[in-house]
């Protein structure tokens, strides 16, 4: 290796390290905050995420209806907080008539390939602003019809730990995947799709996600002295790890289908919105659906 080489190498890692030490902050202190900031944080994602699928969809040779597409998707999380916040929910009925006017703009464009064009257009709703509008919906406390639009009594009962808790699970998961896979990976999970993946790297990140899963109960646990907490949030880990790793294979599927290594530029050495939130997309319908099933049965 030339010093040409270990320089582009080591500036490279610098500015892997100042932005994703940049980007932790930022989403860690939006979370902790308030639920303003977490709502705030998670519209931003939505939008910018939304803007990077269309621009994939349009190097895939569609069309899809991108401006409106991410203003629906941000009304989509928008609408979320709305209903949460008791504030005009019947606003948010508005978006039902909006998503399906995307048949109808369609008649005026004059574009070739409606079908893939429309399909793209409703494809990012589903894949990135609906799991936001999850979220939201899970995590932004309902709000007492009694209580102002600032009240304090409402604003203290939004809790960041669990929200913060499944970035984390993700990040353990996706982290210690990566240093299991080196140290020990000699079977390949998905080399069609992910040639660096391996079994024993999936392995390896599911057993640290769900230790840190049960730690996360134990800190988040009631007074009783149960296990429910530490049992609920294993089974969270696990459902993430599985559900965030195909996350982040399809993803990859669709870099590679239209030949990107990147979904973006806009966090340097990082790549895009879609390749830093790609197992949180997929792995929020199914963990929430635990996360609510526990809370139901474990309650």
């Amino acid at each position: 290796m030339d010093g040409k080489t270990i320089t582009d190498t080591m500036n490279n890692l610098t500015l892997r390290l100042i932005t994703g030490s940049v980007f932790v902050v930022v989403l860690v202190s939006a979370i902790w905050f308030s639920v303003w900031t977490m709502a705030l944080l998670f519209l931003v994602i939505a939008i910018l995420g939304l803007l990077e699928f269309y621009r994939l969809a349009q190097k895939a040779n569609a069309q899809p209806l991108r401006i409106y597409g991410t203003i629906l998707g941000a009304l989509f999380v928008a609408g979320a907080f709305m209903v949460r916040r008791n504030f005009f929910p019947q606003a948010a009925l508005a978006i039902i008539p909006a998503l399906f006017l995307i048949f109808f703009i369609e008649l005026y464009r004059k574009k070739p390939n409606p079908f893939t064009n429309i399909g793209w257009s409703i494809l990012g709703l589903v894949y990135i602003a609906l799991p936001i509008a999850m979220l939201i919906t899970a995590f932004v406390p309902k709000m007492n019809q009694n209580i102002g639009w600032y009240g304090d009594s409402w604003e203290s009962h939004y809790n960041w730990r669990p929200v913060l808790a499944l970035f984390v699970l993700i990040w353990v998961s996706d982290s210690m995947a990566y240093v299991c896979g080196r140290l020990f990976g000699r079977n390949k999970l998905w080399e069609r799709i992910s040639p660096k993946k391996t079994w024993e790297g999936f392995i390896g990140g599911t057993i640290f996600c769900i230790g840190t899963g049960f730690a996360f109960g134990h800190w988040l646990m009631d007074d009783n002295g149960t296990m429910k907490y530490e049992i609920m949030w294993s089974l969270i880990a696990l459902t993430t790890a599985v559900s965030g790793m195909l996350g982040d294979l399809v993803e990859s599927l669709f870099k590679r289908s239209i030949d990107v290594k990147d979904s973006g530029t806009i966090l340097p050495g990082h790549g895009g919105i879609l390749d830093r939130f790609d197992a949180l997309f997929l792995s929020v319908p199914f963990t929430l659906t635990v996360f609510w099933l526990c809370k139901a049965f474990l309650a």
